[in-house]
């Protein structure tokens, strides 16, 4: 498992025992978009890997049935972490890792000593009157009928968006490459997966402590998101950045290493 999903592991800084971070990345990126937050986190043991169809994880690893489903890519994470002998890990997991990783908490919470949601949302479809997810579902169609449509031109005109921060052009440029690094196929059947799931049923059977890590500005996650998390997830915190933009770890990554460092002995 370490192998199929390029594994990385940055051990501790200094004496005794170490707390280990698991970061996972969000949809089409792969785990070198953690690299600032990683190093600003020297006083734990750091795991860094690719989801299968990412970056420079094993092609083989990637299996079309079963990863056109976010609970595909839930058997990967917990049996990377059995792989590991994981216990009471701290799991970071970005906008829909933070979904992957709800899912396999609630399946095996003894792994996690702590689930921090970046930019999370458990549904991206609005469901009124009681939950505004950000898009109708036609939207969120043809959002990926577009994907199908052209992969470059796609990432070129989402990434910006996706990443916010205007001012900094060559972030964008990062997202937009990585955008468009990944398959096709794999792109556009994660996309469906990503979009069009919805987890918010099994939101009140995650029970670990859950930190909840918002960004001002996300045009895929709006606060009203983070609010209803909060208010189903038996134990949780919310935690609203000053970082602004679906990316923080790429745009902050100082903020929110300074916020895991703070957050990361709380178990609720």
């Amino acid at each position: 498992m370490l192998r199929e999903l390029n594994v990385h592991i940055l051990p501790a800084e200094g004496s005794g025992p170490a707390q280990t971070v698991l970061l996972a990345h969000g949809y089409g990126c792969d785990q070198s978009l953690w690299r600032e937050v990683a190093q600003a986190l020297p006083q734990a043991r750091r795991v860094l890997f690719d989801w299968p169809g990412a970056g420079g994880s094993d092609p083989d690893a990637y299996d079309a049935g079963r990863h056109a489903s976010l609970d595909g890519y839930a058997d990967d994470l917990l049996a990377l972490m059995a792989a590991l002998d994981l216990h009471d890990a701290v799991v970071v997991g970005h906008s829909v890792a933070g979904t992957i990783a709800a899912i396999a908490a609630a399946r095996e919470p003894g792994r996690f000593g702590q689930l921090v949601m970046v930019a999370p949302s458990p549904c991206f479809i609005n469901d009124p009157p009681g939950y505004e997810g950000g898009f109708d579902r036609p939207q969120l169609e043809a959002l990926i009928d577009a994907l199908a449509d052209g992969q470059a031109a796609w990432s070129r005109a989402v990434a910006p968006v996706v990443m916010g921060n205007p001012d900094r052009p060559e972030l964008s440029d990062q997202l937009a490459d990585s955008f468009c690094a990944m398959d096709p196929a794999i792109a556009l059947r994660w996309a469906r997966a990503t979009f069009l799931t919805d987890i918010r049923a099994l939101v009140p059977r995650v029970n670990v402590p859950c930190l909840v890590l918002q960004c001002q500005s996300d045009a895929l996650a709006p606060m009203a998101v983070g609010d209803w998390l909060a208010a189903h997830l038996p134990v949780s915190r919310q935690v609203s950045l000053q970082a602004t933009g679906h990316c923080p770890h790429v745009s902050a990554p100082a903020e929110v290493a300074h916020v895991l460092s703070h957050w990361m002995g709380w178990r609720g």
